[in-house]
């Protein structure tokens, strides 16, 4: 248990460090498609990472993937301290107070709502997506690995391309991944007995779902100020926030009467709450006269 916790530990501490970093090298024009690059790198991880780390696994036991990765972590950290940048001398060190003072942005908590919902709005129906086609789709067992590939392979697509929108229209990018997600749920819900268009739309739900996640970190980098690593750290507790209380909610009406198109359901409900604070962020930017155009 320690180690895992030790894991998740520097997991998430790679994750806020990772995302100012990427910012800060490619400039406030190209900052959502930094991230987006970043974000894809990741969701890749799982697509290929997972399923390979599970087949190496079965043929030189469950310590050789962990060894593996240990060695390439050595590697990387030998390339990142060889091309990642420097602080300059110009760099102040910001004092704990300082970026306390972050907090106070009304702009960074709209921000996070919305991270919190956009991600527990599609991974609430992600965790259950199982059920949901192997029972009302009626997709064999061994088939649905191959629908997760599906919504793997479409969310590394919506990283990238949200993160080229993001850089030219944030704002309007944030708002329309909303509501396209609720829709899409909405479909799941109601199509989810044909098998076809259920394939389609989970590889959909990855590419719109998941597209918006760059814009809203370089949002709440730009929103913190002075505390950039700040802001996203408090991106990283957004998402796993909402994946876990989506998720809970998801298993509650999985158990309820709407069944295997209950998590679906409570999915399509919170991801249309995203567009709550998406709608506020682009309602206070008339105060703001620095801000990217929609």
């Amino acid at each position: 248990m320690a180690g895992v916790g030790g894991t998740a530990l520097a997991t998430g501490a790679f994750w806020a460090v990772a995302n100012v970093v990427a910012a800060r090298i490619a400039g406030p024009a190209a900052s959502s498609r930094a991230l987006g690059v970043v974000g894809s790198g990741a969701m890749l991880a799982n697509v290929v990472g997972v399923p390979l780390g599970a087949f190496a696994g079965q043929l030189v036991g469950w310590r050789g993937p962990f060894w593996a990765l240990a060695a390439l972590a050595a590697a990387c950290i030998a390339l990142i301290a060889r091309h990642v940048p420097h602080d300059g001398p110009d760099r102040r060190a910001v004092s704990i107070r300082s970026e306390l003072t972050a907090l106070r942005s009304g702009r960074l908590w709209l921000t996070l709502a919305a991270c919190a919902t956009t991600t527990g709005g599609v991974l609430s129906t992600y965790s259950y997506i199982s059920p949901l086609l192997t029972d009302r789709t009626g997709l064999p067992s061994s088939l649905v690995p191959l629908v997760l590939v599906g919504f793997g392979v479409g969310a590394v697509a919506g990283f990238l391309v949200g993160g080229r929108l993001g850089d030219v229209r944030p704002y309007a990018t944030t708002i329309m991944a909303a509501a396209v997600t609720t829709v899409l749920l909405l479909a799941i819900c109601l199509l989810s007995g044909f098998t076809v268009p259920t394939i389609v739309l989970v590889a959909l739900l990855g590419f719109f779902g998941l597209g918006a996640n760059p814009v809203l970190i370089s949002l709440a980098v730009r929103f913190a100020g002075r505390a950039p690593t700040l802001g996203s750290a408090l991106t990283v507790s957004a998402f796993n926030l909402g994946t876990a209380a989506g998720s809970w909610c998801a298993g509650l009406a999985l158990d309820s009467c709407l069944g295997a198109t209950g998590p679906a359901v409570v999915g399509a409900s919170i991801a249309a709450l995203t567009l709550i604070p998406t709608t506020a962020i682009v309602l206070t930017r008339r105060r703001h006269s620095t801000s990217p155009a929609v």
